[in-house]
């Protein structure tokens, strides 16, 4: 019997333990992040807790759709969602069947930059399921039965997208905004890009991607640093030592221009994209702090009072920055009425450029550093999986061992002056708007 592919699953006993006893909490500062390493030099970041049954494993390997060649774009996707579809000399069926009964949730994805692996499972069971993840991780099978399957499954996707005015949007959005750049492209690629993959498209993406240089991992759980150490092992070892990626320009972002898609939605959907910040600019808490004040979360930034509570023309607005490896933007982003859109849209800019002009309060500051080091725990630390995928954000942005030690004091060493330099600096330049909906001039 066929199954729909499923690619977050998570069953058996971890789901019922977690149904239960869901809240793994911590503060920041209490986590003590220890370095592990296999036998041939595998680095992985550990966190041993006992206080939870449950193992987690996350890991990435740098790559993702940047990496797919021109005509074939969706490789990379459609590989992600063939790690689980049997492995080894185990089909289809039947890894799924063990990993179902080991009661363990393993989920592969990609993105732009690179793919994303976990495993969960109760620390009972995790030898077996170790098995299985080393299994998927080196010897996906690439049966033509399921790389058929799960290519009409995506394709089916694509082709109900493609009615969606905001993927249409969106496509023409990134099309202006970054123009040859892999990031202009579609990351899950189009029905006539994945009919042209092959097996041998998957085999070789996957022994140039995976490789043991190109891992960053995180561990959480009642595990020793030693059995951390075997874990690594023997799921990463027997890879290659060095992965094979294409070089990858930095992104230009051209800014300035405009898309509208006009579609009779009930709502007129609004997208601003400003020059963004790289993580390891020494500005950067300078720049989150001030994107929190202009429309962070919450309800006290100046987005939300301008827009929502002074006019009513939105439910939510918010700002975020955006960081990947080759490119850094400022958005900004907002549902309104159609008749309130053009009016939505020049109060948008207006905040921005008077942020851009007289930056932040010294009380706005304030707020924005309490809000900034009193969250981090709650939005990165709220179980083991969280504070396992967090390791590997930390290794992924190349910030040390001990950042989260070193967090508070790099915030409160930002200067209001800090602030609003940046502000100038990002806020000042012209931002790309993207408008879907029913648009009136």
């Amino acid at each position: 019997m066929e199954r729909n592919k499923v690619l977050y699953r998570f069953t058996g006993w971890v789901g019922w333990f977690l149904l239960f006893f869901p809240a793994f909490s911590c503060s920041a500062n209490a986590i003590e992040i220890k370095s592990v390493h296999s036998s041939k030099g595998v680095h992985a970041w550990l966190v041993e807790d006992h206080t939870v049954p449950v193992i987690a494993i996350q890991f990435s390997f740098r790559g993702g759709s940047v990496q797919d060649p021109v005509g074939k774009e969706g490789l990379t996707n459609l590989m992600s969602t063939l790690f689980d579809e049997g492995a080894g000399d185990i089909s289809s069926d039947a890894f799924q069947a063990y990993l179902d009964d080991l009661g363990g949730d393993m989920s592969f994805s990609a993105n732009r930059d690179s793919i994303r692996g976990s495993l969960r499972v109760l620390a009972e069971n995790r030898d077996q399921a170790v098995k299985l993840l080393a299994l998927a991780v080196q010897k996906p099978r690439f049966d033509q039965d399921a790389v058929d399957r799960i290519r009409e499954q995506l394709i089916a996707g694509i082709r109900a997208s493609e009615r969606d005015p905001s993927t249409i949007a969106q496509k023409k959005f990134a099309a202006m905004v970054y123009g040859k750049h892999p990031y202009g492209r579609w990351g899950k690629g189009s029905s006539e890009s994945l009919e042209k993959i092959t097996r041998d498209d998957l085999v070789l993406t996957h022994a140039r991607m995976f490789a043991r240089d190109n891992v960053k991992i995180g561990i959480v759980g009642p595990i020793s640093p030693e059995e951390a150490g075997r874990i690594v092992e023997q799921v990463f070892d027997i890879l290659p030592k060095k992965a094979q990626l294409q070089l990858i320009e930095s992104a230009k972002l051209h800014l300035g221009g405009m898309i509208t898609v006009n579609y009779n939605l009930p709502q007129t959907s609004i997208t601003l994209l400003y020059p963004g910040i790289k993580r390891d600019d020494p500005e950067f808490f300078a720049a989150y702090l001030m994107n929190y004040t202009l429309g962070g979360p919450g309800l006290t930034s100046r987005l939300f009072a301008e827009v929502r509570e002074k006019r009513g023309f939105a439910y939510n607005i918010s700002s975020r920055l955006m960081n990947f490896d080759y490119a850094s933007a400022l958005a900004i982003s907002t549902g309104t009425r159609a008749d309130s859109a053009q009016k939505s849209l020049e109060i948008i800019r207006e905040e921005a450029r008077r942020m851009a002009a007289a930056g932040m309060t010294a009380d706005e500051l304030v707020i924005a550093k309490s809000y900034a080091i009193g969250s981090y725990a709650i939005q990165n630390m709220g179980s083991s999986s969280d504070i396992a995928s967090t390791l590997v954000d930390l290794q992924e942005q190349n910030l040390p061992i001990d950042y989260i030690g070193k967090r508070i004091d790099l915030i409160n060493a930002v200067t209001r002056d800090a602030v609003n330099a940046v502000a100038r600096k990002l806020l000042s330049i012209d931002p790309s708007i993207l408008m879907v909906g029913r648009v009136k001039d």
